[in-house]
């Protein structure tokens, strides 16, 4: 098989090799196989990088808000024609179900473009307070984004699309397992008219590329979505030039099960949720609380969707899940299949291993964990794999008091026919996002979390006023 040669680098507005080149592979977790190489980048490339983002932000930066919004319009008319290479790629690259990839992992790059957009026309960038003073919003300066393997189009949209909204210029070094996605998106931003300089894009790792941007006096602003370890390396690196640090970090996300509730529904709702992306989702209700009298029938239909769960080859069409996208995901999950076992929790369906017929790829076993205690490991740490604990309350008070309790407060579901008591306990959870009864949020909306999830929000009004400035200027009345 020929590889694919995606060595070079995309700065200043062309293609271009690195100055010490570093080959790395990207390799297909369904086969473990080799189908395209990489160049990893150096300091020198990020400076290259920086460079060329530093010399085109004045003039970007002072674009009008209708300049902007006809750019956005033109990178959503060439994305939406290049989707299906997109979906492609995407399923490549992380092992994503060829399905899952075109209704979900590509058409993200669409609805939060959307969302991002209609809250730019909406926007007012200089406007007069109460006071009488003038509140001015300004783009921040040059961005570094670093963005993860999960859902990549997802993450490098949230970023690159606000910050062109903002009229920032930007670095983006994606993920070095899924680095194919985002290169195309830098031929989209090419064809749409994105001036030279203001997108620029250096593969690379994060202790080299994502370190050398995080720690550049030129950088005005880094916004980062992965690992807690990974964020807490950016904001050290970042706290040398004190700059601005937007971080979306994980979570372990509980979903409350009312006695109330359409338990099969729920349920099954649930834990297929839990299973979407094969669990590699950072959202994903991995944590399923169930009020005490449902909770051995909760259990039972929990094992029966794990159990009628297909496991499939991502380069076909179905409602299968794919493999973990890479060796090391493989490893994590399988050490915390196995921690869940010593813990004592009850292994109901799934454990440690491959499917039966997988002899090749990062496959594993859907899995659910009855018996758990909040205390477990299982139950506190994030695990990015296709596993579901299930967790007894006894009342309302207990139930807040579980979904609480984990250093993380991304996302959190609540299922019930009592809407009052579901609003009652959506606000009392410490989670920047909760759905009632399987409602998914809108387009535009704010995505983020409490505590160790994160800081800041991506999406929408929100996601542009992070890479904005607030000025406010004081001036005598005429």
């Amino acid at each position: 098989m020929t590889l694919l040669d995606k060595r070079q680098f995309y700065i200043d507005g062309k293609w271009v090799d690195p100055v010490t080149p570093k080959d790395f592979p990207v390799i297909n977790p369904a086969t473990e196989e080799e189908f395209a190489v990489i160049s990893m980048g150096s300091e020198e490339d990020v400076n290259k990088a920086v460079a060329a983002a530093k010399a085109a932000f004045p003039s970007y930066s002072s674009t009008s808000k209708d300049e902007r919004i006809a750019l956005l319009e033109n990178i959503r008319a060439v994305y939406e024609r290049r989707i299906d290479e997109f979906a492609s790629l995407i399923s490549q690259e992380m092992g994503a179900p060829a399905t899952l990839a075109k209704n979900a992992q590509a058409p993200v790059g669409v609805g939060h473009l959307d969302g991002v957009l209609n809250a730019l026309k909406d926007m007012e960038f200089r406007e007069t307070a109460a006071n009488g003073d003038t509140i001015q919003r300004e783009p921040i300066g040059v961005c570094g984004l670093i963005t993860p393997w999960n859902w990549p189009m997802n993450q490098v949209v949230l970023k690159v699309v606000p910050a062109l909204a903002a009229g920032c210029t930007m670095v983006l070094k994606p993920s070095e397992l899924t680095p194919l996605d985002a290169m195309l998106y830098a031929e989209v931003l090419e064809e749409a008219g994105v001036p030279k300089g203001v997108f620029n894009l250096v593969n690379g790792d994060g202790p080299v590329v994502g370190a050398a941007l995080s720690r550049h006096p030129d950088v005005a602003m880094m916004s980062f979505t992965g690992s807690t370890r990974g964020g807490r390396a950016v904001s050290q690196d970042a706290a040398i030039n004190i700059k601005r640090v937007t971080l979306e970090l994980g979570g372990k996300s509980p979903n409350i099960v009312f006695a109330d509730a359409d338990l099969e529904k729920a349920v099954t709702r649930g834990a297929r949720h839990c299973f979407q992306n094969t669990g590699q989702s950072c959202n994903a209700p991995t944590r399923m609380l169930v009020e005490r009298s449902a909770y051995d029938q909760a259990v039972e239909i929990a094992t029966k969707v794990a159990q009628g769960q297909a496991v499939g080859d991502p380069s076909e069409e179905g409602k299968h899940i794919g493999p973990l996208a890479s060796q090391m995901q493989f490893d994590r999950v399988q050490s915390m299949i196995q921690t869940g076992m010593d813990e004592g929790a009850e292994l109901v369906a799934g454990g440690p291993g491959k499917p039966d017929g997988f002899d090749k790829g990062y496959y594993v076993k859907p899995t659910v964990f009855a018996g758990v205690s909040n205390d477990m490991q299982i139950a506190q740490e994030e695990i990015f794999g296709p596993v579901l604990s299930i967790i007894p309350f006894e009342n309302e008070d207990q139930a807040v008091e579980i979904a609480n309790d984990t250093p993380y407060g991304l996302a959190a579901q609540i299922q019930t026919s009592d809407l009052e008591k579901a609003d009652r306990v959506a606000s009392r959870l410490r989670a920047g996002m909760v759905h009632i009864n399987g409602v998914d949020m809108n387009w535009g909306s704010p995505f983020g979390g409490y505590k160790m999830s994160g800081v800041g929000r991506e999406g929408g009004a929100f996601g542009i006023e992070d890479y904005l400035e607030v000025k406010a200027i004081s001036k005598p009345k005429s």
